[in-house]
């Protein structure tokens, strides 16, 4: 049986989920980024239940229609197109040869399920990356523009003081210090 599990987004989850699987007494075959492949052909009302108050608790959630598995996968891709150094495609050709099915319905099916746009989202993204880049250190604004993939370092600004609602030197100076010891 095939569960399929909204938030996973790095590995830290997956070893979560198969954590949780375990504690509740659910042998799992095998778990990767948004789903979990389980022994059992089906599950109790009981045992539902108990998953779903598991993952709730860990901040994941099963997916239970198709447009919301649809919009999962899309944010998968939406995040490895993001952080590949060089994809030939520009995002909407990539979520179509990824996921095997037209623009026009991925972006519905992500609208309806997320709230939002792809667009918006593949934009919250990028402002994570640039956070990341910058707590990170060692790279000047365009470099950072040139990995998130902006055209330049002021549309990098431009964008990041848009949604943030404050600049990457104010951001920068919100954070505290890193030290030694709260870099671990």
């Amino acid at each position: 049986m095939i569960l399929n599990i909204r938030n996973m987004v790095c590995r830290h989850c997956v070893q979560a989920v198969e954590r949780l699987l375990s504690d509740i007494g659910i042998k799992p075959v095998s778990v990767e980024l948004g789903r979990a492949v389980i022994d059992e052909q089906e599950l109790t009302p009981a045992q539902l239940s108990a998953l779903d108050k598991a993952l709730t608790d860990e901040g994941f959630e099963r997916i239970l229609t198709p447009e919301a598995e649809l919009t999962e996968r899309a944010k998968h891709v939406i995040l490895n197109h993001l952080r590949r150094e060089e994809c030939p495609l520009n995002l909407s050709a990539c979520l179509e040869r990824h996921l095997g099915t037209d623009y026009p319905s991925i972006s519905r099916a992500f609208s309806a399920t997320e709230g939002r746009t792809i667009e918006k989202y593949y934009i919250a993204q990028k402002v994570e990356l640039v956070k990341e880049l910058l707590l990170y250190g060692g790279l000047t604004l365009a470099e950072i523009a040139d990995r998130a993939g902006y055209s330049s370092a002021a549309h990098l600004s431009r964008q990041f003081k848009s949604v943030t609602g404050m600049t990457t030197t104010q951001y920068l100076s919100s954070r505290p210090e890193r030290s030694p010891l709260n870099m671990v």
